[in-house]
């Protein structure tokens, strides 16, 4: 079960061999944090209870993503004008994505969590490219306002880590947490 509106952590699991249900956990996005490696981990772990809270004994995961751009926390912008901004500063810059990751087996109760991290490095970018791209919508939507796997792919010129963990969810994450819960990712690959 994802405990997840994001189309891509739903494309990215399904791509690698999984079938995954989705149900939206409905939790608000806004915790009073200043760690950010600590924020996307209490996300994720709301997330992922509140989801089990109501899936009985199904195995859930629960993602959340937050841009580090020095040393504040970029979620989704409220805006286009603070996209704008954002990738502004970010063009020709880098800063680190995390993901906090957090899976519960709900036939026992086990909560295990976890956060990758991975560097993006950003193009320069011209002023029409910028706002071509934020008046297309994906901006808004993601965490940083950008992503790997869409419009903005052009513009990230490098990562230091995981791909995935960009998109929204490292696999090998992921891998490691249903180790913890005694689950070889391989049995839950749709046949």
């Amino acid at each position: 079960m994802l405990a997840s509106a994001s189309p891509a952590r739903l494309r990215l699991l399904r791509e690698a061999g999984f079938d995954p249900k989705v149900m939206v956990s409905g939790v608000s996005e806004e915790v009073d944090e200043d760690h950010i490696p600590s924020l996307v981990l209490t996300l994720a772990e709301r997330k992922a209870s509140a989801v089990a809270a109501r899936a009985g004994d199904a195995l859930i995961i629960g993602c959340d993503s937050v841009f580090e751009f020095e040393g504040e926390a970029h979620g989704k912008p409220a805006s286009a004008a603070q996209a704008v901004d954002w990738l502004s500063r970010m063009r020709g810059a880098e800063g680190i994505l995390h993901t906090g990751h957090c899976v519960i087996d709900g036939s026992s109760g086990v909560v295990v969590t976890a956060t990758a991290s991975t560097v993006v490095r950003f193009a320069p970018m011209t002023d029409d490219e910028l706002h071509a791209y934020v008046d297309r919508g994906e901006a808004l939507v993601v965490a940083g306002a950008f992503t790997l796997d869409g419009r903005s792919a052009p513009f990230v010129i490098g990562i230091d880590g995981d791909p995935g963990n960009v998109v929204g969810l490292s696999l090998p994450t992921f891998r490691t947490l249903l180790g913890r819960v005694g689950i070889e990712i391989t049995d839950l690959w749709a046949p």
